[in-house]
């Protein structure tokens, strides 16, 4: 480790077990609404684009304050600041599952995305700086693997709990194991080594334009953007889908579905340690082209094609999003959580605003609008990578 110490290997266990639980938090809580949208459109009489607002207000509040919050981290720590997010949003969470009408949902959802921000870019940042450079892309695989199992066992156990009680019981049964997730996350984390306090204003507004400026990172910010609209579509309408004729599967069912994020957790650790060896814009291509050919198998009727399609979809959204948040790490030389932030406020408004807007290709066109919709963001996000291997592909640096 940089840093030194007595034991460097177990500190690095401990780093990368600490934040694959943040990660697993995180996920969980943004994500725990993302099962219950046909059931909020049932018990609040909203349509499925409204009902998207659960989720997307969450994400959108939560890309503002990652933006304010990573800066933040650099005069107050990361250590505390992403143990105080945790224990709040999983409170807020907590609120959210006795809220009595539609409109006080979405204001606590949207208070929880404000608070969630202390996790993502803070623990990019810690890991970019107690990490060293040739392990970071492993590393960074293990954060996002800990997002990929926080959401799909969020998922899985929210569906579970609403088909066998209520909505309500779900979000404040996730809420209470948050909780406890976050005093896990405090003994097991390190204190930062590496870690130098700032605190100028002057400071955060040029080094986040700096990073606009730089050539490769507003594109990898943009390939955040796309990616995880196009992911988050997928998975705010295939429940409606899904419980509709001729599937008609229960919540449990469809929250089963939701297990592919398994394969998203070895992907995600794959993709990063292959991108380390093999370059990372090789494999930012290789996971856009696996993408959008599980969007091809979802429009095949069978139920077995549909889940087939979802898991290969939740294996390339992995593959990019894993590379290009380390990369990000990677060409930042300085001012790692305000590029970080960056890339995780395009990563956020993606979902927020592209997952709502999926909404109304669904109404409109149903589920072959949702795949066209989603192939064409794929397709960009492969334009963009084309763009990164012609100008400079870093990866062999």
């Amino acid at each position: 480790m940089r840093g030194g110490g007595a034991h460097p290997a177990l500190a690095m266990v401990r780093i990368s077990l600490a934040l694959f639980i943040a990660g697993f938090a995180t996920f969980s809580l943004i994500y725990s609404t993302q099962p219950l949208l046909p059931e909020f459109t049932a018990e609040f009489g909203v349509d499925p684009a409204t009902s998207s607002l659960a989720l997307s207000l969450t994400t959108g509040c939560l890309a503002v304050s990652i933006l304010c919050v990573g800066a933040l981290s650099e005069t107050w720590g990361r250590r505390g600041l992403m143990f105080a997010s945790i224990c709040g949003a999983a409170l807020l969470n907590l609120v959210s599952s006795v809220a009595p009408t539609w409109e006080v949902l979405l204001v606590v959802r949207s208070l929880e995305g404000l608070v969630l921000g202390g996790v993502p870019a803070v623990a990019m940042a810690y890991l970019s700086e107690e990490i060293p450079p040739d392990r970071l892309g492993r590393a960074m695989g293990l954060y996002v693997g800990g997002t990929a199992f926080g959401g799909m066992i969020g998922r899985v156990a929210i569906g579970a709990l609403t088909h066998l009680s209520s909505w309500r019981t779900a979000l404040a049964t996730m809420a209470l194991v948050d909780l406890l997730v976050a005093v896990g996350f405090l003994l097991l984390l390190p204190r930062s080594r590496n870690f130098v306090r700032r605190s100028a204003l002057r400071l955060h507004l040029d080094a986040w334009g700096g990073h606009l400026r730089q050539r490769e990172l507003p594109f990898l910010f943009a390939i955040g953007f796309f990616v995880m609209g196009a992911f988050v579509t997928i998975y705010n309408y295939a429940g409606f889908r899904l419980l509709a004729p001729p599937y008609r599967l229960n919540q449990t069912q469809i929250g089963l579905i939701f297990l592919s994020y398994v394969f998203g957790m070895f992907a995600s650790s794959a993709a990063g340690a292959l991108a380390d060896r093999l370059g990372r814009t090789s494999v930012v291509v290789a996971g856009s082209l696996v993408t959008m050919s599980g969007l091809a198998l979802t429009l095949l009727h069978p139920l077995t094609s549909v889940i087939a399609g979802i898991v290969v979809i939740t294996v390339g959204f992995f593959m990019v999003h894993s590379v290009a948040s380390g990369w990000v790490g990677r060409l930042a030389s300085r001012n790692k959580s305000h590029a970080a932030s960056l890339y995780l406020l395009s990563y956020y408004f993606g979902s927020s605003i592209l997952g709502s807007l999926g909404g109304w290709f669904w109404r409109e066109g149903g589920w072959a609008a949702v795949v066209a919709f989603c192939s064409t963001l794929m397709m960009i996000v492969l334009v963009i990578a084309a763009k990164l291997r012609r100008g400079s592909d870093l990866s062999a640096s």
